[in-house]
């Protein structure tokens, strides 16, 4: 069944309770630089994530663990610079938050002051609990993470999709409920069955934004690069490529190599 579409000339975090409220999906999308921000918000993407998956698509590390919250502020305050429209969440870095309360605070600080985002995300539940309350305390809006949390991939060893058991799943729900007690705006759940994340959604208020989560949540976010083609050796099943930039790129530029190389550019129209 569609849902009519209320206009938001801003999306807030008030807006995407809304939007669940009225049923309507919240589209998100990563973003890292200006550029990319500028084409993001303008297609009329609510949330804007600028995630540590930086680390991989723009630094090319194994993993999330490795770039800092330095970096973190940098890309954020390339986006928040390009948009209009779209809520900017930013992620929390590895390290920033899951020992000490204080330091959470003041990189979720850090992260708001000097990069203009609207709001951070941590990854994990009742074990960072305290970290979330200090930083939400402080009124910086929060989102959750649970499920796979890439920060934890060397505790885990593996990037399986993570809940299939009931124990796991219980701990999963219980951990959700307290993320909406606490006063998180909204929760991301990546990678457990669409059972599982349709039976969250539907037990708390906040949006819940799904990635490898199915279809019964109220919102989905993939990172742009693997979205639109660009990267090509990420493939799974919850990926869906609505292009194959990575395939239009290499013909461009192969084209302007050979044009270079046979003095076929730049034409006379294209000199002074």
């Amino acid at each position: 069944m569609s849902v009519a579409k209320k206009e938001y000339k801003r999306v807030t975090v008030k807006s995407l309770v809304e939007m669940k409220a009225l049923g309507e999906k919240i589209s998100m999308l990563t973003a890292y630089d200006y550029t990319m921000a500028k084409i993001v918000d303008g297609a009329g993407v609510d949330v804007i994530l600028v995630g540590d998956s930086a680390s991989n698509v723009m630094a090319g590390h194994e993993t999330t663990l490795p770039i800092t919250l330095d970096q973190m502020i940098y890309h954020a305050s390339s986006v928040v610079r390009a948009i209009d429209r779209a809520l900017v969440v930013v992620d929390l870095p590895f390290g920033t938050y899951q020992s000490d309360p204080k330091e959470a605070l003041r990189s979720a600080i850090r992260i708001m002051k000097e990069s203009g985002g609207h709001a951070v995300k941590l990854e994990g539940g009742k074990e960072i609990k305290d970290s979330i309350k200090k930083i939400l305390n402080a009124g910086v809006p929060v989102m959750g993470h649970l499920g796979l949390t890439p920060q934890s991939i060397y505790k885990f060893g593996t990037y399986t999709v993570r809940a299939k058991e009931e124990e796991e799943a219980l701990r999963l729900i219980e951990d959700a409920k307290l993320l909406e007690r606490l006063g998180c705006f909204a929760l991301v759940l990546e990678k457990i069955p669409a059972a599982l994340a349709q039976q969250v959604a539907e037990s708390i208020s906040i949006p819940v934004i799904g990635i490898g989560a199915g279809g019964g949540v109220d919102g989905q976010v993939l990172v742009l690069h693997d979205m639109i083609g660009m990267t090509q050796e990420f493939h799974p099943r919850f990926l869906r490529r609505y292009m194959n930039l990575h395939e239009e790129m290499t013909t461009a530029i192969s084209q302007y190599v050979g044009d270079v190389k046979s003095s076929e550019f730049p034409s006379e129209n294209e000199q002074y």
